[in-house]
């Protein structure tokens, strides 16, 4: 019995003294001012004492000194209301004044070609293009010629025929005219002046159509297609090229309203008046290229598919240019607008990207609104100012993570 109580005893001896260093370690929670467990937690409460007090004397600046430290920094802008002259830009391609498919009037075998009419070739109005074999037209004008000198023989011999019955009427003794005008043979008389009119004009087309076996230029072009050989054969109507006039090329610009409000207001009587009043600079997509146009005429109607008005820039001598601006080519225009008065210049990155400027109020605090973008330049947006200032601190890079009201600290930027 007494070897089973030992094994007991011990574990209980075991538990105690855990318990006791545990009390030790940790001090007595509950033990009184008297005790001595608890003196270390005695000091502890006078340690801490002043800390409090420190907190106390420093009172409501406590609060102000951590939001100062703790405040964002942003950069900013200074803004103030100026006026600029606006800019508008669109997107257009060049096409030639007048471009054709030009089509043979005559028919005829191909007898020779100008050595100059060739795409790419450009040719100047009245150059010879194509000619066609023309002995069957210069036998039709030998025929008219033939039938207008026979009509006017017949002609004069009705008219001496006819004065010879106004005689004899008159020799007959009988008073008055004659009862029809027939015995005077005028019938016969305005018979013969029309086949001689009919005989000049059958001699006029005669000698046309001749002349159109010569196919010539009808303007200064630039030859786009050819679609003829020496020998063939052309029926009229034939499409024997395409034609591109090289005198200027034209391009519409498709603009929106909030567009049109920002250029000035000019009617096409007003542009015929005078040329290059409103310039306008054009650029190619890579933008290494450049030409200068104007606007030749503004479109009086708005565009069923794409709810746009136009206007028409035209550049005089295209192809002349130190680089071509040759039809197809797409490009850029930069259309020079009316003075905007009262207007904001800020940088492109101003924006964010939900279309908001973000500024710091009187208060340091993070204030927002819409951006109300009137025209872009060269990386900088021009907006109408926000409603109730005239100048402002505009963030330079606004966050996403920027919140209304949020306290910020401003460092202005050049």
């Amino acid at each position: 019995m007494k070897l089973k109580v030992m094994p007991n005893l011990i574990v209980l001896i075991s538990i105690t003294c855990l318990a006791g260093a545990i009390a030790i370690t940790f001090g007595n929670p509950t033990s009184g001012p008297g005790d001595k467990p608890g003196a270390p937690p005695l000091e502890q409460t006078e340690t801490a004492q002043p800390a409090a007090g420190a907190a106390t004397q420093a009172g409501p600046g406590a609060p102000q000194q951590q939001t100062a430290a703790s405040a964002m920094n942003v950069s900013v802008v200074a803004v103030s209301a100026e006026n600029y002259q606006a800019e508008v830009k669109g997107y257009g391609e060049a096409v030639a004044h007048y471009a054709i498919s030009y089509t043979a009037e005559v028919s005829g075998r191909v007898a020779s070609l100008a050595d100059n009419f060739e795409v790419g070739q450009r040719v100047n109005q009245g150059d010879v293009l194509i000619t066609l074999e023309n002995t069957a037209y210069r036998q039709a004008v030998a025929e008219a010629e033939s039938n207008l000198a026979q009509a006017e023989l017949d002609l004069l011999e009705e008219q001496r025929t006819g004065e010879q019955a106004r005689l004899e009427w008159q020799r007959s003794g009988l008073e008055g005219e004659p009862n029809s005008s027939l015995v005077l043979r005028e019938p016969q008389l305005a018979a013969a002046e029309a086949v001689v009119e009919n005989a000049r004009y059958s001699l006029e087309k005669a000698e046309q159509d001749l002349a159109k076996t010569v196919i010539t230029a009808p303007f200064d072009a630039l030859i786009v297609e050819r679609n003829v050989q020496p020998g063939s054969y052309v029926q009229s109507g034939t499409n024997v090229a395409e034609l591109y006039s090289t005198d200027r090329v034209e391009i519409e610009i498709p603009l929106s309203v909030s567009q049109w409000q920002n250029l000035p207001k000019l009617s096409n009587a007003d542009l015929a008046q005078q040329k290059n009043q409103w310039p306008v600079t054009l650029t190619d997509t890579e933008g290494k290229n450049s030409w200068q146009g104007y606007v030749i005429r503004v479109e009086q109607h708005v565009d069923t598919t794409s709810r746009q008005r136009s206007i028409v820039v035209a550049v005089e001598n295209p192809f002349d240019q130190e680089v071509g601006l040759f039809p197809g080519t797409f490009v850029q225009a930069a259309i020079s607008g009316r003075t905007l008065n009262d207007t904001w210049a800020l940088p492109a990155s101003a924006i964010s990207q939900s279309g908001d400027i973000w500024y710091v109020d009187d208060h340091n605090q993070l204030k927002k609104v819409a951006a109300n973008k009137l025209f872009e330049k060269a990386g900088t947006v021009y907006v109408a100012p926000i409603e109730g200032l005239s100048s402002a601190q505009v963030v330079k890079r606004p966050l996403t993570n920027y919140v209304v009201g949020m306290q910020v600290s401003a460092k202005v930027e050049g």
